[in-house]
């Protein structure tokens, strides 16, 4: 008998497996449905308290609020109002400076921070802890706190390690040219740790076989983290960059502890100058004006970061 023959004598059986049955229409609804009705209570939540009032916000900003009077339509005499107003120069210009120098400050620390820190041993994780702990105290602590350290005598706490360092004393927080780098130091000490966790995070996907490689190759330490820490932290970068610069943008809370805007208007920002046109001027509508055209400017940071990381990838 040939090969062919038997080959065709003894063909291969197939099993057919019977077709599974398809899952019943209810039932895959009850799947999709299960985590919305997990996330519907927050989803409501948010809808109530952030998405209403930002509508609200938004058509607020095109009239003239009169409470228990009714609102009149002005078109964009709030924004025209507001743009032109110098005030509103000035804050825009306090509220740059202060996100410039916190991004640039909190993530230059954090980065120091995280190459310092890097390691897994128990030690360490203590260390971190406590340097972590201004990101989830109050603000309201915090800014109580820096201002008993700058107290503006010379027994003030950091007047005293000025008079030590033979620097003369600083009026900090009373002084139109030094309040406003105080309140930008204030925020790179709470926002240095944050950045070194997220630092960390990416300092531990970064390939360790690089450092080896560059080790052998004679690399000093500083040619290692420029050559080859850095740009495996690029992506992370690109993070810090965009949640610096939106938490730079949106300062308020420690301004108006510390400050509130004085003296003299020279830490005055966005968000306390709309806060005190719409609670203690009354002019409402002017005020969400303010408030909407910096939401777009965030947007369009947001957008921006987003394009860019995924030209990146």
């Amino acid at each position: 008998m040939t090969a062919t023959e038997a080959r065709a004598s003894s063909p291969k059986t197939r099993v057919r497996r019977p077709a599974r049955p398809a899952a019943p229409v209810w039932s895959r609804l009850r799947r999709g449905a299960t985590p919305w009705l997990f996330l519907a209570p927050a989803l409501l939540l948010f809808l109530y308290f952030k998405f209403i009032p930002m509508a609200q916000a938004v058509r607020m900003s095109f009239e003239e609020v009169r409470p228990f009077l009714g609102n009149t339509y002005v078109g964009g005499e709030n924004y025209a109002e507001i743009a032109g107003s110098s005030d509103f120069g000035a804050a825009v210009w306090h509220t740059v400076v202060l996100a410039v120098a916190t991004t640039a400050g909190s993530i230059v620390l954090g980065l120091a921070l995280a190459l310092l820190l890097e390691g897994q041993t128990r030690a360490l994780w203590f260390v971190r802890s406590v340097i972590f702990l201004p990101v989830v105290t109050a603000m309201a602590v915090v800014a109580e706190v820096w201002r008993v350290m700058y107290y503006p005598a010379e027994g003030g706490v950091l007047n005293s390690v000025l008079g030590v360092l033979g620097l003369g004393p600083s009026e900090f927080l009373n002084s139109p040219d030094s309040s406003l780098a105080s309140i930008a130091f204030v925020g790179i000490w709470r926002g240095a740790p944050y950045d070194m966790m997220i630092f960390l995070a990416g300092l531990a996907g970064v390939d360790r076989v690089l450092y080896e490689a560059s080790a052998v190759d004679g690399a000093s330490r500083w040619r290692r983290i420029w050559h080859v820490t850095l740009p495996g932290l690029r992506p992370v970068f690109a993070i810090l960059l965009t949640l610096a610069a939106i938490r730079g943008l949106r300062v308020f809370t420690e301004v108006f502890l510390l400050t509130n805007g004085g003296p003299d208007g020279s830490t005055e920002v966005l968000l306390t100058l709309t806060y005190k046109l719409g609670l203690e001027r009354n002019e409402l509508g002017v005020a969400a004006a303010g408030t909407v055209l910096l939401f777009l400017v965030l947007l369009v940071l947001t957008v921006v970061s987003r394009l860019r990381r995924r030209e990146v990838r």
